[in-house]
């Protein structure tokens, strides 16, 4: 069962040194390579997708135990050393738009289908607009991590950035466990803090309200148009709830209503997808549907620790690297011993495992 919890993430500079990044990678690839050859390649995306198992990792790693760093570092390093039955697109910032391209490489050299490969870039664009629309909590994306199994299984793990507060928050999600995009669908939130007045769209409480929205948005947008002027009395606003959670958004394009109503969406999902509709026409139909029409949306906020070789900045204690070039090499001999064949291998490991605990 996936562990919902809160802890700090935030902001340091500095990146991990060379001689900190060459172990992490040795450590990393013979972690990932004993978790998928004992367990199956399934494993290692359920344990990616669990922010505790992740964050714990990182530390396992030798990175900051609560930076926002971890994500961008310890998915980098898996990328470059996970590259036979489970592979990583995506990253920080910029290679975060590469991640359709990669997406279709990564099916190429798996022989997934197309419709499978169509699917996974879908899946990567919309579990990433839902965390960014979907759930206004004032992180903005800037990492994007899809974590694929030779299988056609996913993980997504990505973070967006408070810029105010310079903190982060992680959202991780997997394929074997979705149900449904837009309805309770993450394995797990990691955070800085637990906010209040966060509109949530995603949780089963807003159920109602995503239904109203697509009514809504299917009607005459001359009609939405006219109630989102008559919701934006700032003064009633406050008369009503006392709070300015409930502002209407000062800056909407009108046109995307013209838009909605010409592809009419048949689904909550649907009308989320669609190119221009962002977090400003989200909460705009969001309050037409909970203040005019009633149905109650979610404003609670939905937001998981080890240590075995220290922090990159001394944090609780600098790294031991004799220790860390030990285990490396403990695990490394505890595979390539093995190599003859699985059932060997296997042993070996659980022989390992055995010591281990």
């Amino acid at each position: 069962m996936i562990k919902k919890g809160v802890m700090q993430l935030p902001l340091h500079d500095g990146k991990a040194p060379p001689w900190l990044t060459k172990r992490m990678k040795e450590l990393a690839r013979c972690i990932s390579r004993i978790i998928i050859d004992e367990y199956g390649s399934q494993t290692i995306l359920e344990r990616l997708s669990d922010p505790l198992w992740f964050q714990a990792f990182g530390c396992v790693l030798g990175y900051d135990w609560h930076s926002s760093g971890v994500t961008t570092v310890v998915t980098g390093v898996l990328k470059q050393v996970m590259d036979e039955q489970v592979m990583i697109a995506g990253g920080k910032g910029k290679k975060s738009r590469d991640t359709p391209y990669e997406i279709e490489d990564i099916c190429n050299k798996f022989n997934i289908s197309e419709s499978k490969k169509n699917e996974m870039i879908y899946a990567s664009r919309i579990t990433a607009k839902v965390d960014n629309v979907l759930l206004q909590d004032n992180y903005k994306l800037y990492h994007h991590a899809f974590v694929i199994s030779e299988d056609g299984s996913w993980a997504v793990i990505q973070q967006g950035m408070d810029e105010l507060s310079k903190t982060a928050r992680r959202y991780h999600w997997l394929s074997t466990i979705l149900k449904d995009f837009v309805n309770e669908p993450r394995s797990g939130i990691i955070s800085s803090d637990v906010r209040e007045n966060v509109l949530d769209l995603t949780s089963c409480n807003s159920e109602e309200c995503r239904k109203v929205c697509v009514d809504i948005a299917n009607d005459n947008p001359n009609n939405t148009i006219s109630s989102i002027y008559k919701l934006r009395d700032d003064t009633l606003d406050r008369w009503l709830y006392g709070t300015e959670a409930y502002g209407m958004p000062r800056r909407l394009d009108w046109d995307i209503f013209k838009k909605i109503y010409d592809i009419h969406p048949r689904n909550y999902e649907e009308l989320i997808a669609i190119k221009g509709v962002g977090s400003n026409t989200i909460r705009a139909l969001a309050l037409i549907a909970e203040i005019i029409y009633g149905s109650k949306v979610s404003w609670r906020d939905p937001v998981k620790f080890t240590f075995a070789h220290g922090g990159k900045d001394g944090i609780p204690y600098p790294v031991d690297r004799e220790l860390y070039d030990k285990n490396i090499s403990i695990l490394k001999d505890a595979i390539e011993a093995s190599e003859i064949d699985r059932k060997n291998k296997l042993n070996a490991i659980r022989r390992l495992r055995v010591f281990y605990d």
